[in-house]
């Protein structure tokens, strides 16, 4: 359908459209002319991709000469492959109205891992020996030798694409991952470092977060993106945190063992240059001691990572002299891990700022706060000078430097914390020192003065007033939206007691308490022989998890739970993890049911759809806080209180709540699904907790639902799922739209939104 919001006519591949995808696009398109950034909650499973791109893509082809770019944000591969799909359709429709002037380039990038298609480099099993398997074939050098002596092994997929040189472009289309790959072999053209060029010129790309928020990347793949660009950041609820693991690294005995085996072999190939060509060590000496910035036009397949510091905070400067030389700087890197290897040794739990801690170092090992701040791009010119290309085996004498440029650059919104163990496992030795950045807004600050246009949208943005401090910047538009439903669909209720009235909570003091644990228990097996198909259960915590699954397993419970349904659990293991998930799945598909036990804040909460007879109940046992000890999240309540005036509860209460948010809304995932949701802790049935969840599951939430024991529940989710098994019209009956058409759209556009929606 086609239809116009003010003077942009909007594509939109289907023949409906949801109330709120309209309003989402309404919102969307006031940002986009203002120029500004915008905050939008969106339920999940209401066409929040679709609404996204149609109107962004539209609003380009609307507006020919403000030659918008798209950057879409994704958390992971699975969600980019699934907005590509998306735009894919959307394309083809476009193109059928408008024929070859609506024909775009959108294409996905990620890391030469799911790219690659050299079968030698692929056969490497993580995502640094990849990268590094691909710099043992392509790096400049390794091409020089192999130009004169050709028993060198190089990719003859780049030597392809290096020969086509103008000539490798993709033709207008969508491209997925995998249709990128498929390209590459067709035209023998490396597709990585294909899509790597052609990102500068595509309208729509779509890659990862970290390209963007993480400076060492974003400083090589997105430095070329136009101001005017809208970057969308998809199911953004847990930005805060990716914008802070950006810039925190953390250094253990292993890391500084490893880092000391790299210097050696760093010493050793010094000292073989020096034997055999001590003219490159002169020229890399003489070109340090100009000045010349370290990052010149280097060849794209020498490119290493970039400085881990955001560009404003890079010193544009020569380096010092007492680290030109490349054995000066390796003694300077020694005792560097030397004083970190005493700090190690330590008994206590030592808190430090950033600025105390450099002074140590240059009281201790004599080493300043500027030689700090060039250690990682110093190391980069030396493994580009001593030409080494397994930059895998070098990943620990990089977090060293990473951590040096880091602790010399900034002063506030970092602290550095070492504990002598990890405080769940006092018994076991294994210090970790950390500089822990506390200021999510640091990493992301780039990205809002860059841009002129942000959007941050996902299901769970709760309360959204919180974001704009956190992040630290101003929203254009910022709203939650409802969901439209013709039949209510989703069933919250919030669980206080047991059958018996005990109360039911994970409350430190309450969560080891047998009644507590023998309610959940019974709240699960009532559950389990009157719901079909799938259940989902979430815990708090792995130990919490495993410490109730093995009580239910020694009074029996967990034997009547399997009379009834399959039992699957979620494990630190990826592949248990994913066979465990696979196994839940056929279970629910041959009409056994299953019931899944996860973890909030694990893999399956943030990314996992339990959709349809995947997942009829989801049962969250307990409010998701964060380990409340922790001394890292200590120190950020403390800057958050200090700097943004967030008082400690309520950022515990928002983190615990959005977290509590994402694993329920798992359940639903389009209007035709249906699904309960239970709260089980007492906790949740105080406003001030409750209030906290998204508009669209409180609008559900019905008084009625919110002080319940067992059995209470057992009566109303028999109910629900009677009134859910009746056959029900899509378009919807009882005076209520639920899917607008065109005309209805045209209707709406001559004043009569409201009465359409009531």
């Amino acid at each position: 359908m086609k239809f116009q919001i003010d003077d942009v006519t909007v594509y939109f591949p289907y023949d409906y459209i949801y109330p709120e995808q309209y309003s989402y696009m309404v919102e969307l398109k006031r940002a986009l002319d203002a120029k500004g950034h915008c905050l939008l909650e969106m339920p999940t499973g209401t066409g929040k991709t679709i609404a996204l791109l149609s109107l962004i893509t539209s609003y380009s082809l609307s507006k020919p000469q403000t030659s918008i770019k798209l950057i879409y944000c994704t958390r992971t591969v699975h969600e980019m492959e699934k907005t590509l799909a998306e735009l894919k359709l959307l394309h083809n429709y476009q193109i059928k109205h408008l024929g070859p002037q609506a024909r775009i380039l959108a294409i996905g990038l990620s890391s030469r891992k799911n790219l690659c298609v050299n079968p030698t480099v692929l056969a490497a099993e993580n995502r640094d020996s990849v990268d590094a398997g691909c710099r043992k074939l392509t790096a400049s050098w390794v091409r020089a030798m192999a130009a004169e002596n050709p028993n060198v092994p190089t990719c003859q997929f780049f030597e392809n694409y290096e020969r086509a040189a103008s000539a490798a472009v993709l033709p207008p289309g969508v491209y997925t991952l995998q249709d990128l790959r498929v390209f590459g072999k067709e035209k023998g053209w490396c597709p990585y470092f294909l899509a790597r060029h052609m990102v500068q010129f595509a309208n729509v790309v779509v890659y990862s977060y970290q390209y963007l928020l993480d400076p060492k990347v974003a400083g090589i793949i997105s430095k070329e993106m136009q101001k005017e660009s809208v970057v969308v950041f998809d199911e953004a609820h847990n930005i805060d945190n990716v914008c802070i693991e950006a810039l925190s690294v953390s250094v253990r005995r292993q890391t500084l063992e490893g880092a000391t085996r790299n210097l050696n072999r760093i010493s050793q190939e010094i000292d073989r240059f020096k034997a055999t060509d001590a003219s490159r060590l002169r020229a890399e000496y003489n070109r340090l001691v100009e000045g010349l910035a370290l990052r010149g036009n280097l060849p794209i397949t020498d490119n290493w990572l970039s400085n881990p510091a955001l560009p404003d905070d890079i010193l544009k400067e020569a380096v010092p002299g007492n680290i030109r030389r490349a054995e000066h700087f390796l003694h300077v890197l020694r005792r560097l891990v030397q004083y970190l290897r005493g700090r190690l040794d330590t008994e206590n739990v030592e808190k430090e700022s950033p600025v105390s801690f450099v002074a140590s170092i240059n009281s201790h090992a004599g080493i300043d706060q500027k030689t700090l701040k060039f250690c990682y791009d110093r190391l980069h010119s030396l493994m580009l000078t001593l030409e080494i290309t397994d930059t895998d085996e070098f990943l620990h004498i990089q977090t060293i430097c990473d951590f040096a440029t880091l602790v010399g650059t900034y002063g506030r919104g970092f602290s550095i914390i070492i504990e002598p163990f990890d405080e769940r496992m006092p018994h076991i030795p294994d210090p970790i020192l950390q500089l822990s950045c506390h200021d999510a807004s640091l990493a992301i600050k780039p990205v809002f003065d860059r841009f002129q246009s942000v959007v941050i949208t996902s299901g769970t943005l709760s309360p959204i007033d919180l974001y704009p401090r956190l992040l630290n910047f101003h929203p254009v538009v910022s709203r939650s939206f409802t969901m439209s439903l013709t039949r209510d669909c989703i069933c919250p209720m919030v669980l206080t007691r047991g059958s018996d009235q005990l109360p039911v909570s994970t409350k430190f003091d309450m969560r080891s308490d047998p009644g507590v644990v023998r309610n959940y228990g019974k709240l699960l097996l009532e559950m389990v022989s009157v719901v079909p198909d799938g259940i989902v259960c979430f815990f708090v915590s792995y130990s919490y998890m495993d410490g109730i699954i093995n009580t239910w397993n020694d009074s029996g419970i967990l034997k009547e739970i399997m009379q009834h349904k399959l039992v699957f659990i979620e494990t630190q293991d990826v592949v248990e993890t994913t066979l465990a998930l696979d196994n839940y799945r056929r279970a629910c598909d041959c009409g056994r049911g299953a019931v899944f036990f996860s973890v909030a804040r694990g893999k399956v909460a943030e990314g996992i759809d339990f959709d349809r007879h995947y997942g009829r109940l989801v049962i969250m046992f307990g409010v998701p806080f964060q380990y409340t000890l922790s001394k890292i999240l200590l120190a950020r309540l403390e800057y958050l209180r200090d700097t943004f005036q967030i008082k400690e509860g309520d950022f515990l209460t928002f983190d615990a709540l959005r977290q509590a948010a994402q694993c329920v809304g798992r359940v639903i995932r389009s209007k035709a699904d249906y699904g309960m949701m239970i709260f089980a802790d007492k906790r949740y049935s105080r406003h001030d907790k409750r209030s906290k969840l998204p508009s669209w599951i409180l609008s559900h939430l019905r008084d009625v639902n919110l002080n319940l024991s067992t059995d209470m529940a057992l009566h109303i989710a028999k109910e629900f799922l009677r009134k859910m098994a009746q056959p029900y019209e899509k378009v919807g009956g009882s005076g209520r739209k639920t899917l607008l058409s065109e005309e209805d759209l045209e209707k709406m556009g001559d004043g009569g939104m409201d009465d359409m929606l009531h």
